[in-house]
């Protein structure tokens, strides 16, 4: 009898810094609910890459754990793939360090998110400019082969690959070279119909908020500009709320049509976005709670996911150390 053919390992790395919301859900946590069933699928809450702007402890704790709830929530199974903690595994950072010595520090410079993140003001640490090499080392120290990136992130991605191609020049093949999984996740515009959804841009549209703070918000959506009056037609392909709605029902196109004719309002359509945000999410909020009821239930699953990728992590850094020649002497000749 033929065995069944390993599966592929895939890694994700999602950053603590506050509550899911729904360019999180549609741009990145469908795809990993998708990606369980079909890849040896790791998935972790990178608690050193927060540190470049959370800088308090108990809040850091807080946001981990409440990351955990929501990955949970939405369809994430330990019992399909490994949810775990950065910070309790440090051979991360040490992995991290040692691809350190082979990277040009031009590499990092380069980076399209270490340029963003300084125009959004986050401080130029050396954290901040080092975050792709501990995300390459993420990705490397469990040779996962495949990375969910939507299209956009192409470019970060390819820095990790030139990363482990750097190390392998100078130490032997240890590391495969990740290729990108794409997904066709959409850009999830904010409430304010301009930038993409993030928590930064203080945009977003909380998908575990009560039902009456989503409607709060949904309300303060920027819709077409040029659609001063209920009787002015509507210009559907640039308001952000009309794109919304393509992902909570079926018939958008009507609604679109309604907001383009003038047959409907803003007020209107922003109500029923609303009520089916509302309605979508209400079996995940549920579910949430329900977890969130056992307090102990979030570190049972960390604690889980670290005992099934910790031999995968220890195999790969004894062959670094090898390689290296850091850690304990073997035999000299």
């Amino acid at each position: 009898m033929t065995e069944p053919a390993a599966r592929e390992r895939v890694l994700s790395g999602i950053q603590p810094s506050g509550a899911s919301h729904l360019g999180n859900y549609l741009g990145a946590q469908v795809n990993y609910v998708a990606l369980q069933d079909q890849f040896d699928a790791i998935y972790a809450i990178v608690d050193f890459h927060a540190l470049t702007t959370v800088h308090d402890g108990a809040l850091l704790r807080k946001l981990t754990h409440e990351m955990v709830l929501d990955l949970l929530a939405v369809g994430l199974d330990p019992k399909k793939c490994a949810l775990i903690r950065q910070s309790d595994l440090p051979e991360h950072a040490e992995l991290s360090w040692i691809f350190n010595t082979v990277v040009p520090v031009a590499w990092a410079e380069r980076t399209p998110t270490y340029k963003e993140k300084r125009e959004d003001g986050v401080e130029n640490s050396m954290g901040l400019l080092d975050y792709p090499v501990l995300q390459a080392a993420d990705i490397a120290i469990y040779k996962a082969s495949r990375v969910p990136v939507g299209k956009d992130q192409a470019a970060h991605l390819e820095l990790s690959r030139e990363i482990v191609r750097a190390f392998n020049r100078r130490y032997g093949p240890i590391f495969p070279e990740p290729q990108p999984v794409f997904s066709d996740a959409p850009v999830v515009l904010g409430t304010d119909g301009q930038k993409k959804m993030s928590k930064s841009a203080n945009n977003t549209i909380p998908i575990f908020a009560e039902p009456d703070e989503v409607r709060r918000i949904v309300q303060k959506m920027v819709t077409d500009p040029l659609r001063i009056k209920r009787t002015d037609p509507g210009r559907p392909e640039v308001c952000n709320v009309c794109q919304l709605h393509r992902f909570f029902g079926s018939d958008y196109l009507q609604i679109q049509d309604g907001e383009r004719t003038a047959r409907t309002g803003c007020v209107e359509t922003k109500q029923l976005l609303a009520e089916r945000i509302i309605e979508f999410f209400r079996p995940m909020r549920e579910e949430r709670a329900r977890l969130a009821a056992d307090p102990g239930h979030v570190e049972e699953v960390l604690a889980a996911g670290a005992a099934k990728v910790r031999p995968i992590l220890e195999a790969t850094m004894a062959e670094v150390h090898a390689a290296t020649g850091i850690g304990p002497r073997g035999a000299i000749g």
